[in-house]
C-alpha cells in the first residue's frame, strides 16, 4: 500500500493521538471527550459557563454564538457534525429542526440555501447565506444517513445533502441567485455574490465525500474541487511561516478588504483542515510541511500573548480573540505534523480547559473538533455495507 493510500478513508484506522503520546490512557481519552461534550451541551452538571447549546422548546435546539448573542450556520451544522460524531441523534434532530424552521430560506435569490444569521428566537439577522454552514451541513447529513439511516421529510438526510449540494452548484443557472463555489476554478467563495474566498472553508476532505454521495452528475465537480482547493492552499499559506490570511483572492494573496487579509479567527481552522484531510485521505504530502511550519511559528509564542499577525508572521498589538481556539487548532495539526514540535502543541491543548465567558463559542467549538480526533473520534460514516 502505498503513503497515499494509508489514510483512515481506505484502513478504517483512526490514530488516538493523545494516547499515542502517553498523554492519556484511551479510556481516560475517551471520559475527557465526554466531559468535554458535557460541558458544551449543559448536560450532567453545572455547565452554564462552557455551554454553547441550548434547547428551544420541545424539540428544538441552537448553538449560540455567545459573544454575538445570535445563531449562526456555522456553529448549527458544527453541531450537528459533534452530535453524529457522539452518535447523538436527538440532539442533532434538534438543531436540525431548528434550523429548517427558522434559517432555511424558501423564497428570493437564496431560496434553497440557510441564512446565516438569526436571533435566538428565531428571527433572521440577515437572509445571506455563508457557504462554511452548507458544507458542514451536508456532510453532517451524510454521516447521520449513513450511522442511522434516513427518514421522512426533513429527516431524509441522504436526500437533504444530496439536494443542499446541488443548489450549491447550480444555483443561478435559471438566472435567480448565485453559486457557491465558481464553476470555472472549482474554488469555495466567501459569499455567493463576491468573487473570493476564505482560505478557511476549503475542506478537499469533505469533497473526496461529496464526490462519492452527490447525485451523479455532480460527482466529477467535487473530484476537481478537492483537487482544486489542495492546489489553492498551497497558495495561499505564507512559505516560511504557514499561516494563511482569513480572506484571499482566488490566486492565493491575502485580500485586505476590511483588515481580513492577515491572519485571525478564521485563519485558525487551517490547520485543524490540513490536518483532518492527511488523517482522512493523507492525499498530499504537502499536508505535512504544513503543519510543522505552523507549528514552529508558534513553538516559541507566549500561549498567554498570542496575537493577530500578518501571514509573513508580524505580530499587531491586537491579542489574539479566540486564542483557545488557535491552541486547539494548532493541536489538531499534530494528525499531518512530524516535526519537533507536534508533541508541544497536543501537550498544551490537553493541559488547556474549554474556554469560559462570553467568547466561549468559536473557541470551543475549535477544541470540541480537536477533542474529536486527536482521540481517534473524528471519522468517517460511510453507506452501510461499505
Amino acid at each position: 500500500m502505498t503513503e497515499a493510500k494509508q489514510g483512515a478513508f481506505h484502513t478504517g484506522q483512526y490514530r488516538n493521538v493523545i494516547a499515542e503520546l502517553g498523554l492519556a490512557s484511551e479510556q481516560e481519552a475517551a471520559e475527557r471527550l465526554q466531559e468535554t461534550w458535557n460541558q458544551l451541551f449543559g448536560e450532567n452538571g453545572d455547565h452554564e459557563e462552557t455551554r454553547i447549546y441550548y434547547e428551544a422548546g420541545p424539540d428544538m435546539g441552537y448553538l449560540l454564538d455567545t459573544g454575538n448573542l445570535d445563531v449562526r450556520t456555522e456553529g448549527m451544522s458544527y453541531g450537528m457534525m459533534m452530535a453524529v460524531q457522539m452518535n447523538r441523534k436527538d440532539i442533532f434532530d434538534r438543531i436540525w429542526r431548528w434550523a429548517m424552521t427558522y434559517m432555511y430560506m424558501t423564497e428570493g435569490e437564496n431560496a434553497g440555501y440557510f441564512a446565516w444569521s438569526c436571533l435566538p428566537d428565531g428571527s433572521r439577522n440577515s437572509n445571506g447565506p455563508a457557504p462554511d454552514g452548507e458544507e458542514y451541513f451536508a456532510l453532517a447529513l451524510f454521516f447521520a444517513s449513513h450511522r442511522w439511516g434516513d427518514g421522512e421529510g426533513i429527516f431524509d438526510y441522504g436526500r437533504q445533502a444530496r439536494d443542499l449540494l446541488r443548489t450549491c452548484l447550480h444555483k443561478g443557472e435559471d438566472g435567480v441567485g448565485r453559486p457557491m463555489w465558481n464553476p470555472e476554478n472549482k474554488l469555495i467563495k466567501f459569499i455567493p455574490i463576491c468573487e473570493f474566498t476564505d482560505p478557511s472553508y476549503h475542506l478537499p476532505h469533505f469533497y473526496e465525500l461529496f464526490a462519492l454521495w452527490a447525485y451523479p452528475e455532480d460527482r466529477a465537480f467535487w473530484r476537481e474541487a478537492a483537487q482544486a482547493s489542495r492546489a489553492f492552499l498551497k497558495t495561499a499559506c505564507h512559505p516560511v511561516t504557514g499561516l494563511a490570511p482569513e480572506y484571499s483572492f482566488y490566486d492565493g494573496t491575502p485580500n485586505h478588504v476590511r483588515g481580513f487579509g492577515h491572519f485571525f479567527s478564521d485563519s485558525y481552522r487551517v490547520a485543524a483542515n490540513i490536518g483532518l484531510d492527511w488523517e482522512w485521505f493523507r492525499a498530499d504530502p504537502w499536508n505535512v510541511k504544513e503543519a510543522n511550519l505552523i507549528q514552529a511559528f508558534f513553538a516559541d509564542k507566549d500561549p498567554a500573548d498570542l496575537r493577530r499577525y500578518t501571514i509573513a508572521g508580524e505580530p499587531f498589538d491586537e491579542p489574539a480573540l479566540h486564542p483557545v481556539g488557535l491552541i486547539a487548532t494548532n493541536a489538531m495539526a499534530s494528525l499531518a505534523a512530524d516535526g519537533p514540535h507536534a508533541r508541544r502543541a497536543v501537550e498544551l491543548f490537553w493541559r488547556t480547559p474549554v474556554r469560559t465567558g462570553n467568547r466561549r463559542y468559536y473557541d470551543n467549538c475549535l477544541y470540541f473538533f480537536a477533542m474529536l480526533a486527536l482521540t481517534g473520534n473524528y471519522r468517517i460514516w460511510m453507506p452501510s455495507g461499505s
